[in-house]
């Protein structure tokens, strides 16, 4: 675990507000389909800290079930992809980097799902690159 202070950002329009506080677990670029297509991009970078360090200051972003063991949830006003939860992690919540008010402030550590990277996307950054998540083995 990484620890970092308090931690804020929000979506595009400002609806909605969120603060981090406590350790991050990961720090992670994911490569799966769900991700590209969820965010409109190649790939999404996501920070894991539990549920109970997240606090939603201002807003109510919306749950969409993408799968049957995971949901996401987004502005529903501009759309801007914020939180992944997942049944088989449930007392973690992943926020998308990218929505951080300051994502200079971590660093990725790994990739997950590598084989699913879009072939054009340089992975040449050193970094431990996982089949699956985190907890899979490496590539």
């Amino acid at each position: 675990m990484s620890k970092t202070a308090a931690l804020e950002g929000g979506c595009l329009c400002g609806a909605i507000r969120y603060r981090l506080e406590g350790a991050l677990y990961h720090v992670s670029h994911c490569h799966c389909s769900m991700c590209r297509r969820a965010a409109g991009a190649p790939m999404v970078t996501w920070a894991t800290v539990r549920k109970e360090d997240l606090a939603i200051v201002k807003g109510e972003p919306h749950w969409y079930q993408s799968s049957s063991h995971a949901r996401r949830a987004f502005c529903p006003t501009c759309g801007t992809p914020l939180f992944f939860e997942t049944t088989r992690h449930s007392a973690e919540i992943d926020v998308t980097v990218g929505s951080f008010d300051h994502p200079e402030r971590v660093k990725p550590t790994h990739h997950v799902y590598a084989p699913d990277h879009i072939a054009w996307v340089n992975m040449n950054d050193g970094l431990p690159r996982h089949v699956e998540d985190s907890r899979s083995p490496l590539l």
